[in-house]
């Protein structure tokens, strides 16, 4: 006899993230793991550090020149950075397709 069982734990897909949300949490990530303070990078890469930080909390879009500015005054390659936030951007991706392939309603279970 099959029982039919409700599905409970119903999620609906988070919205991908920006490109420069992952790549602000990345650069802060990297920043912080280095013990390097926000001033001292900003000053190496001949940026604000309040422009900095607008970068860290994914509120500007920086042009390629500003982010190879900032890869390098961390000292990090780019393809590296741009690598991690293109992966973060893809495990979100599939994250959400497994959510949506989820049952959405009740579950035939056979007993």
């Amino acid at each position: 006899m099959a029982e039919i069982l409700p599905f409970h734990h119903k999620r609906s897909p988070k919205p991908e993230p920006l490109w420069r949300e992952v790549l602000g949490r990345r650069l802060r990530a990297t920043r912080e793991e280095q013990g390097d303070r926000l001033v001292d990078i900003a000053e190496r890469a001949g940026i604000s550090p309040q422009y900095l930080s607008e970068i860290e909390r994914g509120r500007k879009e920086p042009s390629s020149e500003m982010i190879a500015a900032v890869t390098g005054a961390l000292g990090v390659a780019l393809a590296d950075l741009l690598s991690g936030v293109a992966g973060e951007i893809r495990r979100h991706h599939s994250m959400d397709l497994a959510v949506r392939r989820r049952p959405s309603g009740p579950v035939l279970m056979a007993a």
